[in-house]
């Protein structure tokens, strides 16, 4: 589903989601290249929160522009259907096969900020993620493969364990509401 439907469909959950979903909504009806990166203010992103099939463990990357463990995610890059995002950039960064969606419909939404920093010798400046985010299923006995442009490493996580490893303090408010989401999916 196009990113634009699926957030008008969203229903906020709190104070936050509410404000992002407003920017959101006013960005993508105003900007026609939100969805690319040439947008250097703020463009279109997707994440996945991965869990396995009984929901007690997330997988979770050793990002390396952001030293931290994080979820997986990526650019829309021209495509307006996040759910193919997501699942692209979760198969891309931890070499999962069984990776597929346990709905259809977004987690959560999130507007973060991004720092200044390099990215392939190019420098890249402080911008806005316009973000949705999706709950996808992984078998946690399938292999993994780092994808060593983007990450150092790729690990299961006990829940309260993944949001005490990453090292961002702003995400973690994040990644415990996701934890608290995939319960309800």
């Amino acid at each position: 589903m196009d990113f634009y439907e699926a957030l008008k469909q969203y229903v906020p959950r709190d104070e936050q989601e509410q404000t992002d979903k407003a920017v959101m909504l006013d960005c993508l009806a105003r900007y026609a290249d939100v969805y690319e990166r040439s947008n250097l203010l703020f463009h279109v992103t997707a994440s996945a929160w991965i869990t396995n099939e009984s929901r007690d463990r997330v997988l979770m990357i050793y990002h390396n522009i952001y030293d931290s463990w994080a979820w997986t995610g990526g650019h829309a890059d021209g495509e307006r259907d996040l759910l193919k995002v997501a699942l692209r950039e979760a198969t891309e960064e931890t070499g999962l096969l069984s990776v597929r969606p346990a709905s259809d419909r977004l987690l959560s939404i999130e507007t973060l900020t991004v720092n200044p920093h390099f990215k392939r010798g190019r420098f890249v400046p402080a911008h806005l993620h316009l973000n949705g985010t999706y709950l996808l299923i992984a078998d946690d006995a399938e292999s993994l493969h780092v994808k060593r442009d983007e990450n150092s490493a790729v690990r299961w996580f006990l829940p309260h364990e993944a949001i005490e490893a990453c090292s961002e303090p702003w995400m973690r408010p994040v990644y415990r509401r996701l934890n608290e989401r995939m319960k309800d999916r």
